[in-house]
C-alpha cells in the first residue's frame, strides 16, 4: 500500500514539474539567445518579475533600446520589442500533457507585417505549413470580376505585396490575421480598395493545427 501511494506522489510530482515545465515565463525564460536577438535571458526573467510584481516590465535590451512585456500568464506572453516591431507567443495544448509553441513576431514600417512559427516547449522549430496554412489575397480583398472601375483596378494593382498582421489572442487559442497591404499603399489608392476588403480571418487551435473559423 505504501508503495503504491509513493508510486501516486512520485507520478504527481513529475506531471506538476511536467506543467511547470510548459508554463508560458518558463519557455520564455529558456528561450535560446539565438531567438531571442534583443532581449537577454536576464531581460526576460526580470520582465517576468517586473509583470508579477505589479510593476511597468521595461527593461533595456542589447541595442540600449526600451522593450516592455505587455502581457502574461500561464500560456500567453506579450512584448513591445522596439517602437515598431512586437512578439508574442502561446502556449497551444495538443494532448494533456504536451503543448507546442507558436510565436508571431510582427515589424511595422509602416505597414505592419508578421511571420508565424512553431516550436516544441524546448525550442526546436517545427514546420509551420503541418499547423497552418497562410491566407492568401483573395481572402482580404473581394473585387467582382463585373467590376468596371478602372481607378479601383488600378488600385488594386498597387496591392502588389501581401502585409498581414497576425495576432495571438491571450483569452483563447484563435489566431487572426488582419490585412495591412493598403496601411504602406497611396492613400488615394488605399481609399479606392476600402469598400472592397474582407474582415480579418480567423483561425481556431484544434489541437493538432489552426483551422479557418466558420463564422468569419
Amino acid at each position: 500500500m505504501m508503495k503504491k501511494l509513493t508510486m501516486c506522489l512520485c507520478l504527481a510530482c513529475i506531471w506538476m514539474c511536467s506543467l511547470q515545465a510548459q508554463e508560458a515565463k518558463t519557455c520564455f525564460i529558456n528561450m535560446p539567445d539565438s531567438l531571442s536577438p534583443l532581449l537577454t535571458s536576464v531581460n526576460r526573467a526580470d520582465c517576468i518579475d517586473f509583470l508579477e510584481s505589479k510593476m511597468k516590465a521595461e527593461v533595456t535590451n542589447r541595442f540600449e533600446g526600451k522593450s516592455e512585456m505587455t502581457a502574461l500568464s500561464s500560456d500567453y506572453i506579450s512584448m513591445q520589442v522596439t517602437s515598431q516591431s512586437s512578439w508574442q507567443m502561446k502556449l497551444l495544448a495538443t494532448s494533456d500533457t504536451t503543448k507546442l509553441i507558436c510565436v508571431v513576431s510582427t515589424a511595422c514600417a509602416p505597414g505592419c507585417d508578421s511571420s508565424v512559427r512553431f516550436y516544441t516547449t524546448d525550442w526546436k522549430e517545427l514546420p509551420a505549413s503541418s499547423y497552418l496554412t497562410l491566407p492568401v489575397l483573395d481572402d482580404f480583398l473581394d473585387l467582382p470580376d463585373s467590376l468596371q472601375s478602372y481607378k479601383v483596378r488600378d488600385a488594386a494593382e498597387q496591392a502588389d505585396m501581401l502585409l498581414m498582421k497576425a495576432g495571438l489572442s491571450a483569452e483563447d487559442d484563435s489566431l487572426v490575421f488582419t490585412f495591412t497591404t493598403p496601411d504602406y499603399m497611396d492613400k488615394e489608392a488605399a481609399a479606392k480598395l476600402k469598400p472592397y476588403l474582407r474582415r480579418p480571418v480567423v483561425y481556431v487551435w484544434k489541437g493538432n493545427g489552426y483551422e479557418r473559423s466558420a463564422s468569419h
